[in-house]
């Protein structure tokens, strides 16, 4: 198994800095583009929201927030029925990106599995999904000292 962990490894590495680059070209960072997904789905979003959504942490949205404000792509304002909220939304600026960044993902995608047949891709989707899972449930399970799950 570890030849499983060390390829995946090597190949998150590689898919990690080829996205990286894709978002590069429109003045993001990576992570930024997925911060802009969620509210090209649904504005207005809170930061914790948001955070929920991608599953990462309030402050690290808050950080990207307060890059993505300055360079014009969102801006804070707190929600109009509960002041104490502060909601992001879109400038023209972060809606004009979705085109363009939805358009290197699904090149980036294309590229990296050219060289799969249909099966091979609906294979990998299916059994990468079953990974994430295992990997998640794993996050959740306390660990004894000696390494082993508690059961």
């Amino acid at each position: 198994m570890p030849e499983f962990l060390d390829l995946h490894s090597k190949a998150s590495k590689a898919l990690r800095a080829a996205a990286e680059a894709a978002v590069r070209r429109h003045g993001l960072h990576l992570g930024q583009d997925h911060l802009l997904a969620v509210l090209w789905r649904q504005d207005g979003r809170t930061p914790g929201e948001v955070a929920a959504a991608l599953n990462v942490t309030t402050p690290n949205v808050v950080k990207g927030a307060t890059r993505m404000a300055a360079a014009g792509l969102l801006t804070r304002r707190r929600d109009d029925q509960d002041n104490r909220l502060v909601r992001l939304w879109l400038t023209d600026a972060g809606r004009a990106l979705q085109t363009p960044i939805e358009r290197e993902r699904r090149l980036l995608e294309e590229q990296i599995t050219a060289d799969l047949t249909e099966a091979e891709r609906e294979h990998l989707l299916s059994a990468l999904t079953k990974i994430h899972s295992a990997a998640t449930a794993l996050l959740d399970t306390p660990i004894d000292r000696r390494g082993s799950a508690i059961t």
